[in-house]
Protein backbone atom coordinates (compact mmCIF):
# COMPACT_ATOMS: atom_id res chain seq x y z
CA UNK A 1 0.00 0.00 0.00
CA UNK A 2 2.82 2.41 0.86
CA UNK A 3 4.37 1.69 -2.55
CA UNK A 4 1.08 2.51 -4.27
CA UNK A 5 0.78 5.76 -2.31
CA UNK A 6 4.37 6.67 -3.21
CA UNK A 7 3.62 5.96 -6.87
CA UNK A 8 0.50 8.16 -6.78
CA UNK A 9 2.35 10.95 -4.95
CA UNK A 10 5.12 10.87 -7.53
CA UNK A 11 2.63 11.01 -10.43
CA UNK A 12 0.78 13.95 -8.87
CA UNK A 13 4.02 15.81 -8.09
CA UNK A 14 5.11 15.37 -11.72
CA UNK A 15 1.82 16.71 -13.09
CA UNK A 16 1.96 19.67 -10.70
CA UNK A 17 5.59 20.44 -11.54
CA UNK A 18 5.02 20.13 -15.31
CA UNK A 19 2.08 22.54 -15.13
CA UNK A 20 3.72 25.10 -12.81
CA UNK A 21 1.37 24.33 -9.92
CA UNK A 22 2.76 24.78 -6.45
CA UNK A 23 2.01 21.37 -4.94
CA UNK A 24 1.68 21.38 -1.16
CA UNK A 25 3.18 18.11 0.14
CA UNK A 26 0.36 17.45 2.62
CA UNK A 27 -2.30 17.99 -0.04
CA UNK A 28 -0.49 15.70 -2.49
CA UNK A 29 -0.34 13.01 0.22
CA UNK A 30 -4.08 13.40 0.87
CA UNK A 31 -4.91 13.22 -2.85
CA UNK A 32 -2.75 10.10 -3.23
CA UNK A 33 -4.49 8.49 -0.24
CA UNK A 34 -7.86 9.35 -1.79
CA UNK A 35 -6.83 7.67 -5.06
CA UNK A 36 -5.85 4.57 -3.12
CA UNK A 37 -9.21 4.50 -1.31
CA UNK A 38 -11.14 4.81 -4.59
CA UNK A 39 -9.20 1.99 -6.28
CA UNK A 40 -9.73 -0.26 -3.26
CA UNK A 41 -13.48 0.48 -3.13
CA UNK A 42 -13.82 0.13 -6.89
CA UNK A 43 -13.37 -3.64 -6.50
CA UNK A 44 -16.81 -3.73 -4.86
CA UNK A 45 -18.64 -0.77 -6.47
CA UNK A 46 -18.20 0.73 -9.91
CA UNK A 47 -17.07 4.25 -8.98
CA UNK A 48 -14.79 4.77 -11.97
CA UNK A 49 -14.36 2.81 -15.20
CA UNK A 50 -12.11 -0.23 -14.70
CA UNK A 51 -10.03 0.83 -17.68
CA UNK A 52 -9.21 4.07 -15.81
CA UNK A 53 -7.74 2.33 -12.75
CA UNK A 54 -4.13 2.53 -14.01
CA UNK A 55 -4.62 6.20 -14.90
CA UNK A 56 -6.67 7.28 -11.89
CA UNK A 57 -4.27 10.10 -11.05
CA UNK A 58 -4.37 11.75 -14.47
CA UNK A 59 -7.98 11.03 -15.46
CA UNK A 60 -9.67 11.66 -12.13
CA UNK A 61 -7.57 13.02 -9.25
CA UNK A 62 -5.27 15.46 -11.05
CA UNK A 63 -7.93 16.78 -13.42
CA UNK A 64 -10.31 17.35 -10.47
CA UNK A 65 -7.67 19.33 -8.57
CA UNK A 66 -6.44 21.08 -11.76
CA UNK A 67 -9.80 22.81 -12.25
CA UNK A 68 -9.26 24.62 -8.92
CA UNK A 69 -7.11 27.16 -10.76
CA UNK A 70 -10.16 28.24 -12.79
CA UNK A 71 -12.34 28.82 -9.72
CA UNK A 72 -12.66 32.48 -8.67
CA UNK A 73 -11.05 33.28 -5.32
CA UNK A 74 -14.23 34.91 -3.99
CA UNK A 75 -16.19 31.63 -3.97
CA UNK A 76 -16.98 30.19 -0.53
CA UNK A 77 -19.65 27.47 -0.84
CA UNK A 78 -19.80 24.83 -3.56
CA UNK A 79 -22.08 21.99 -4.56
CA UNK A 80 -20.84 18.97 -6.52
CA UNK A 81 -23.85 17.68 -8.46
CA UNK A 82 -23.65 13.95 -9.29
CA UNK A 83 -20.42 13.47 -7.37
CA UNK A 84 -20.25 9.71 -8.14
CA UNK A 85 -17.03 8.53 -6.46
CA UNK A 86 -16.29 12.00 -5.08
CA UNK A 87 -15.12 13.77 -8.25
CA UNK A 88 -14.38 16.62 -8.50
CA UNK A 89 -15.65 17.49 -5.01
CA UNK A 90 -13.13 15.68 -2.81
CA UNK A 91 -9.97 16.74 -4.71
CA UNK A 92 -11.38 20.28 -4.80
CA UNK A 93 -12.03 20.24 -1.03
CA UNK A 94 -8.43 19.06 -0.47
CA UNK A 95 -6.90 21.56 -2.91
CA UNK A 96 -8.99 24.52 -1.72
CA UNK A 97 -9.64 23.79 2.00
CA UNK A 98 -11.12 27.27 2.54
CA UNK A 99 -14.13 26.23 0.43
CA UNK A 100 -17.13 24.56 2.07
CA UNK A 101 -18.87 21.94 -0.06
CA UNK A 102 -21.84 19.63 -0.38
CA UNK A 103 -21.32 16.44 -2.41
CA UNK A 104 -24.61 15.03 -3.65
CA UNK A 105 -25.58 11.90 -5.56
CA UNK A 106 -28.79 9.90 -5.78
CA UNK A 107 -27.02 6.50 -5.80
CA UNK A 108 -26.86 5.23 -2.20
CA UNK A 109 -23.90 2.87 -2.64
CA UNK A 110 -21.76 5.60 -4.18
CA UNK A 111 -22.66 8.10 -1.49
CA UNK A 112 -21.88 5.54 1.25
CA UNK A 113 -18.43 5.12 -0.34
CA UNK A 114 -17.93 8.91 -0.55
CA UNK A 115 -18.97 9.32 3.07
CA UNK A 116 -16.33 6.73 4.00
CA UNK A 117 -13.68 8.59 1.99
CA UNK A 118 -14.54 11.91 3.66
CA UNK A 119 -14.26 10.31 7.12
CA UNK A 120 -10.94 8.59 6.38
CA UNK A 121 -9.50 11.78 4.86
CA UNK A 122 -10.81 13.77 7.87
CA UNK A 123 -12.33 16.43 5.62
CA UNK A 124 -14.26 18.81 7.84
CA UNK A 125 -15.20 21.23 5.04
CA UNK A 126 -17.62 18.94 3.15
CA UNK A 127 -21.03 17.37 3.75
CA UNK A 128 -22.32 14.35 1.88
CA UNK A 129 -25.95 14.01 0.78
CA UNK A 130 -27.78 11.00 -0.70
CA UNK A 131 -30.54 12.85 -2.53
CA UNK A 132 -31.80 14.20 -5.83
CA UNK A 133 -30.93 17.88 -6.19
CA UNK A 134 -34.35 18.56 -7.72
CA UNK A 135 -36.23 17.13 -4.71
CA UNK A 136 -38.31 19.64 -2.71
CA UNK A 137 -36.59 18.58 0.54
CA UNK A 138 -33.12 19.22 -0.88
CA UNK A 139 -34.14 22.58 -2.36
CA UNK A 140 -35.73 23.64 0.95
CA UNK A 141 -32.52 22.73 2.80
CA UNK A 142 -30.06 24.38 0.40
CA UNK A 143 -32.04 27.16 -1.31
CA UNK A 144 -29.81 30.16 -2.29
CA UNK A 145 -26.84 28.53 -0.52
CA UNK A 146 -24.07 28.15 -3.13
CA UNK A 147 -21.89 30.56 -5.08
CA UNK A 148 -20.17 27.74 -6.97
CA UNK A 149 -21.55 24.71 -8.80
CA UNK A 150 -19.10 22.00 -9.95
CA UNK A 151 -19.84 18.83 -11.86
CA UNK A 152 -18.23 16.06 -13.85
CA UNK A 153 -21.53 14.24 -14.31
CA UNK A 154 -22.66 13.63 -17.90
CA UNK A 155 -25.85 15.66 -17.40
CA UNK A 156 -26.58 18.07 -20.30
CA UNK A 157 -26.02 21.73 -19.42
CA UNK A 158 -29.70 22.58 -19.90
CA UNK A 159 -30.64 20.01 -17.20
CA UNK A 160 -27.81 21.16 -14.94
CA UNK A 161 -29.26 24.69 -15.04
CA UNK A 162 -32.67 23.40 -14.00
CA UNK A 163 -31.06 21.57 -11.07
CA UNK A 164 -28.88 24.35 -9.69
CA UNK A 165 -30.88 27.55 -10.22
CA UNK A 166 -32.93 27.21 -6.98
CA UNK A 167 -29.72 26.42 -5.07
CA UNK A 168 -27.44 29.29 -6.04
CA UNK A 169 -26.98 32.76 -4.56
CA UNK A 170 -27.71 35.98 -6.51
CA UNK A 171 -24.20 35.74 -8.01
CA UNK A 172 -22.55 32.39 -8.62
CA UNK A 173 -20.26 30.41 -10.94
CA UNK A 174 -20.64 27.11 -12.76
CA UNK A 175 -17.49 25.06 -13.43
CA UNK A 176 -18.03 21.76 -15.18
CA UNK A 177 -15.91 19.33 -17.17
CA UNK A 178 -17.43 18.07 -20.41
CA UNK A 179 -16.29 15.90 -23.31
CA UNK A 180 -17.26 15.80 -26.97
CA UNK A 181 -18.78 18.55 -29.09
CA UNK A 182 -20.24 21.15 -26.74
CA UNK A 183 -21.55 23.59 -29.33
CA UNK A 184 -25.13 22.37 -29.65
CA UNK A 185 -25.42 21.52 -25.93
CA UNK A 186 -24.22 25.00 -24.99
CA UNK A 187 -26.53 26.71 -27.50
CA UNK A 188 -29.59 24.93 -26.11
CA UNK A 189 -28.71 25.94 -22.54
CA UNK A 190 -27.92 29.51 -23.57
CA UNK A 191 -31.17 29.85 -25.52
CA UNK A 192 -33.26 28.96 -22.47
CA UNK A 193 -31.16 30.51 -19.70
CA UNK A 194 -29.47 33.46 -21.42
CA UNK A 195 -30.87 35.92 -18.87
CA UNK A 196 -28.85 34.22 -16.11
CA UNK A 197 -25.50 34.03 -17.95
CA UNK A 198 -23.41 37.15 -17.41
CA UNK A 199 -20.20 35.74 -18.89
CA UNK A 200 -19.24 32.41 -20.46
CA UNK A 201 -15.85 30.89 -21.27
CA UNK A 202 -14.96 27.43 -22.54
CA UNK A 203 -11.39 26.26 -21.98
CA UNK A 204 -9.54 23.34 -23.53
CA UNK A 205 -8.40 21.26 -20.56
CA UNK A 206 -4.90 20.76 -21.91
CA UNK A 207 -1.98 20.04 -19.61
CA UNK A 208 1.60 18.76 -19.75
CA UNK A 209 3.14 16.30 -20.48
CA UNK A 210 0.47 13.88 -21.75
CA UNK A 211 -2.36 16.12 -22.98
CA UNK A 212 -0.61 19.15 -24.46
CA UNK A 213 -2.97 19.45 -27.44
CA UNK A 214 -5.98 18.25 -25.46
CA UNK A 215 -6.05 14.88 -27.22
CA UNK A 216 -8.47 13.76 -24.49
CA UNK A 217 -10.99 16.28 -25.81
CA UNK A 218 -12.01 17.53 -22.37
CA UNK A 219 -13.36 21.04 -21.99
CA UNK A 220 -14.03 23.15 -18.95
CA UNK A 221 -17.12 25.35 -18.98
CA UNK A 222 -16.92 28.43 -16.75
CA UNK A 223 -20.07 30.52 -16.44
CA UNK A 224 -20.64 33.60 -14.34
CA UNK A 225 -24.30 33.60 -13.28
CA UNK A 226 -26.63 36.31 -11.99
CA UNK A 227 -30.15 35.47 -10.87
Amino acid sequence: MINVQNKYQKELSNFYWENNINGDVMKIQQLAFFAELVVEKNRQINLISRKDIDNIIEKHVFISSFIAKYIPEKCTDFIDIGTGGGFPGIPLAITRPELRGVLVDSTGKKIDAVRGFVNKLKLSNVQVENDRVESQEFIAKYSNKFDLVVSRASVPLIILFRYFLPLIKEKAFLVCVKGGNLESEFQKAEMKYKAYIKKSTIFDLSYKPSNVRNQNGKKLVLLELHK
